[in-house]
């Protein structure tokens, strides 16, 4: 950690050795950015550990950490944020190019003009009494031909520990970025009072920019992550033949020690970290599941022509409520040691508390506070863990160039009408399915919860140009692959008229993962054939040891044609809100399934 202490407007603010970047286009950067938020000081973050400890104990002695019972949680530390400050703003973020139909109607748009106007207002003398962190890092292992770097700006402490955590980040990341002209992201972040009035997210992705302001969670604050990791990376990767998504990346070992590496897409809060740390039940003795990440997943075409991923994070960033030794053994475990808590409840000996957690304890505080009496969760339901991926037992390190994808899952949740899962029949079809994606609603944005929304590839809230553009280039990356990954489409959340999950999930979950990688891998060929796509036999899916039934089984691969088509007619007229954007195979690929299906209804 190097502090600087200057007259903001007149000097440059000095790294580490004393001496300023050699890269003029950063410390012009800096030097602006100082000059109009006018810090008190200017703290170069060198991603030590010596640092983040630092930072840990002057936020607790400022009563913005709590330490956690450092014998049973030893490391761990409880953060409380703002009360109308838990969720991404999806309504407040803004991607500024100069055409609107850039980002399409899928995203809100400003000028870039206007985008910097409505922040840079807010941003003049912002800092003025408070510490200005320069915080440098890197997405993706720093050997990887693929890594990306990043300077993010920003005024809260909170931020940097997470970004110490979540990301490669210090004097390395700076020595690369020293050394790159203007190739890296600028990124501004101040908290400013926290008014919801005065909150922005605003991505300038010709500039590759991100300026935001009046918010200190995660998603909003974090930039290196949503902000940086998809919306920019996927407006980046449409222009250089790549693609950015919303993806968990798991590698699934047979007995036989053959892996198959799987990327899926699942919307935020729908189980994404559970089947990234998936440990197999006991009816699957020998099988083996390895954590490449849980969140982003950066994937490029292979000279091989296949498909290759890799996990630009560093850390975990999940949801904790439901997280327990029944739905997720490895993270639970991962969760005791060296990580910070977010809006979480305390029991009476200081433990960090959620609902679901089952571990026969109870809460004495809120995560506002106050006393738990029961009235209201003791954890808010969007409450977060941050930790590093070294702590959770299953991960894998990948290769620099990233591992080979067998198969792409495309997940939602949804009570009724689509199926456990299935194989579309191609890449097309399977493009469709991704398109296509409804799901209800979670805590993870503001908002209602529970409510049906479109959301192609889980990535609505995070595609960073027009969809009609997105599934185009999904298309294109297809022609360029030899041996593609097979395309799946998966719902854990199936529900029975009663209300009740039909399918167990978590650990469960690898009995559907066998069928994928059997039929990804051409080990079997035979499937039922529908207009939807293939669907398992239910004899093809072991049921050993499961206290489900056969008849259980039907319902949840049942395909209620009729209604599926009507889904398909509303995604249909959804599709073509990005016309003239939206592919024209696409459009006729959609309308094929529908009369097909309408043909096999009864």
């Amino acid at each position: 950690m190097t502090i600087t202490q200057q007259t903001p407007a007149t000097t440059p603010s000095s790294p580490y050795d004393g001496a300023p970047p050699t890269n003029t286009f950063l410390a012009d950067w800096i030097q602006q950015v100082t000059h109009q938020v006018q810090p008190e000081r200017v703290v170069w973050c060198d991603g030590s550990e010596t640092e983040y400890h630092q930072l840990i104990t002057e936020m607790s002695a400022r009563d913005e950490l709590t330490p956690l019972n450092q014998e049973s949680y030893p490391g761990c530390y409880l953060y409380r944020s703002h009360i109308n400050d838990v969720a991404r703003s999806e309504h407040l973020t803004f991607i500024c190019t100069t055409d609107k139909t850039t980002v399409g109607p899928n995203n809100n748009w400003l000028p870039p003009e206007q985008g910097h106007a409505r922040v840079d207002t807010l941003l003049e003398g912002a800092m003025k009494g408070r510490t200005m962190y320069v915080v440098p890092y890197c997405l993706g292992a720093m050997d990887s031909p693929y890594a990306q770097f990043g300077i993010e700006i920003t005024d809260s402490p909170y931020v940097v520990i997470n970004m110490k955590i979540m990301t490669r980040m210090g004097r390395l990341a700076y020595n690369q970025i020293n050394e790159l002209s203007h190739q890296f992201v600028r990124g501004l972040h101040c908290t400013l009072d926290l008014s919801p009035e005065r909150r922005w997210v605003m991505h300038f992705p010709d500039e590759m920019m991100i300026k935001s302001v009046g918010s200190g969670y995660g998603g909003n604050a974090l930039l290196g992550k949503k902000c940086h990791g998809l919306r920019l990376a996927s407006y980046q990767a449409q222009q250089q033949g790549w693609l950015a998504e919303h993806m968990l990346i798991v590698g699934i070992e047979n007995p036989a020690g053959e892996k198959t590496y799987i990327a899926a897409a699942f919307p935020s809060a729908c189980g994404k970290t559970n089947l990234a740390m998936l440990i197999p039940p006991s009816a699957y003795k020998g099988w083996k599941v390895w954590t490449v990440g849980d969140d982003i997943a950066w994937l490029r075409p292979g000279q091989d022509g296949r498909l290759y991923a890799i996990n630009p994070e560093n850390g975990f960033f999940g949801v904790v409520p439901g997280t327990s030794n029944q739905t997720n053994p490895h993270a639970t475990q991962m969760i005791k040691h060296n990580t910070i808590f977010t809006n979480v409840g305390l029991t009476a000996n200081q433990e960090p508390w959620w609902e679901g957690k089952n571990d026969g304890t109870t809460p004495a505080t809120t995560w506002k506070n106050t006393p738990y009496d029961g009235s209201e969760p003791a954890a808010h339901p969007n409450a977060r863990f941050t930790v590093g991926c070294t702590e959770c037992p299953s991960y894998e390190v990948a290769p620099p160039e990233g591992v080979p994808i067998s198969a792409i899952l495309f997940g939602s949740r949804r009570a009724q009408l689509v199926p456990l899962v299935f194989q579309t029949k191609n890449w097309l079809e399977g493009v469709l399915a991704g398109a296509v994606m409804s799901s209800e609603t979670t805590a993870a944005a503001t908002g209602k919860v529970g409510v049906l929304r479109h959301d192609p590839m889980a990535m609505k809230p995070f595609c960073g140009y027009n969809y009609g553009n997105y599934w185009s280039h999904w298309l294109s990356i297809g022609e360029k692959l030899t041996d593609p990954p097979k395309i799946f489409h998966v719902n854990w959340f199936r529900q029975d008229d009663q209300g009740h999950y039909l399918w167990p999930g978590f650990g469960e979950n690898i009995r559907v993962l066998e069928w994928i990688i059997a039929r990804a891998t051409a080990q079997l060929n035979t499937a039922q054939t529908t207009p939807l796509g293939y669907l398992p036999h239910t004899n093809d899916l072991n049921l050993s040891g499961l206290n489900s039934t056969e008849q259980q089984l039907k319902s949840l691969l049942h395909v209620d044609n009729h209604a599926y088509s009507q889904h398909l007619q509303v995604a249909l007229t959804y599709l073509n809100s990005f016309a003239p954007q939206t592919p024209s195979s696409l459009l006729q690929c959609c309308q094929d399934i529908i009369e097909q299906m309408n043909a096999h209804a009864t």
